[in-house]
């Protein structure tokens, strides 16, 4: 009979010690408008510095999904932490809203000091990159409730846009340009697929080196998430964005018609970007049709940015001047809202 919560499999001492060994990583993330500590029993941002007319906030929630497993099968733990910050914060861009701060849940059976600690020292970058705080987190530790070694993330994130600026899609109109942002690979979707094709039956190992990956596929696997933000701030900064729309599940085909007015669809040419090696592996291992392919996966762009006709080249001209890799893939038609692949 357990008589204390540590021999019931609840170390609150271990806990107490993460928490002081995270305390300044975390205050690297802090900017202005934090006016709590980590440890308190809420996150507390002041607004007074965010000079807005019409200051509309902008929330997103999300998790890393069964990308959790290849970090498992590799015990590499710090770039998941990446993943969580980035699912979050490009899904409140595509409003035009900055992020100001971020939240995250840990999960876990029991806790372990290294890996708990690599896991925030990921979220902190993904939010240093993203430009927002960490206010605050959880880490629950729940006996028996995972397998050893295991664990589940999810992440909370709040930005800020003025109401003027704020991009929802309604001034889209036909013959605008589709521009898309390059992911870097797979990003955090589409994972249930991804091992059912490349690791069920042992086809492949993580630490098998394939020649069109030019890496190991474990390390393809785990490439973290782009963090879009920064990059679109700036853009917002010179040029009207009609639509944002960040390419997560649902691929390609089921997310841009999330943005679009009715009457409206878009045509995708995609032969105008090249696709990361990866995804052709996928196929041809996994025997997926190309329909399927472009409704589960990014297909190697990340962000989609609808723009008008007149603007597109300099946009692209600004992006490639940020080092950001671009191309159109396609062009708004009339239509029912849906993506049509070419």
């Amino acid at each position: 009979m357990a008589k204390s919560y540590k021999e019931a499999g609840v170390n609150i001492s271990l806990a107490n010690q993460i928490v002081k060994e995270i305390k300044p990583l975390v205050k690297k993330t802090f900017t202005p408008g934090v006016i709590s500590d980590i440890g308190s029993f809420g996150g507390l941002f002041s607004l007074v510095k965010e000079k807005y007319d019409e200051p509309v906030l902008v929330s997103g929630t999300d998790g890393v999904g069964t990308k959790l497993k290849i970090a498992f099968q590799l015990d590499k733990h710090d770039t998941v932490g990446i993943d969580l910050v980035a699912m979050s914060v490009n899904d409140i861009i595509t409003c035009g809203a900055k992020p100001l701060f971020f939240l995250d849940y840990i999960s876990t059976g029991n806790l372990e000091k290294e890996k708990t600690i690599s896991l925030i020292k990921g979220i902190v970058e993904g939010c240093k990159i993203a430009g927002c705080a960490l206010l605050g987190g959880e880490t629950a530790e729940m006996p028996d409730f995972y397998p050893p070694g295991e664990y589940d993330l999810a992440g909370f994130a709040v930005g800020i846009v003025d109401k003027k600026n704020l991009i929802n899609g309604e001034n889209i109109t036909e013959g605008d340009k589709v521009i898309g942002l390059t992911s870097s690979g797979l990003h955090s979707n589409g994972f249930s697929l991804v091992r059912r094709a490349l690791l069920d039956n042992e086809k492949y190992q993580m630490d098998d080196r394939i020649d069109c990956l030019q890496t190991t596929l474990g390390e393809e696997l785990l490439k973290p998430t782009k963090i879009y933000v920064k990059t679109i701030l700036d853009l917002m900064k010179k040029f009207e964005i009609s639509g944002i729309a960040h390419i997560t599940g649902g691929g390609i085909i089921e997310n841009i018609p999330r943005i679009l007015p009715e009457g409206l669809s878009v045509e995708i040419n995609s032969g105008n970007w090249q696709k990361p090696s990866i995804f052709s592996l996928i196929q041809k291992e996994g025997n997926i049709a190309e329909q399927e392919m472009y409704r589960t996966f990014n297909m190697g762009i990340g962000m989609v940015l609808i723009v008008s006709d007149s603007e597109a080249e300099k946009i692209l001209e600004e992006l490639e001047s940020m080092n950001c890799e671009t191309y159109v893939i396609g062009q708004v038609i009339k239509g029912n809202k849906e993506t049509i692949v070419k």
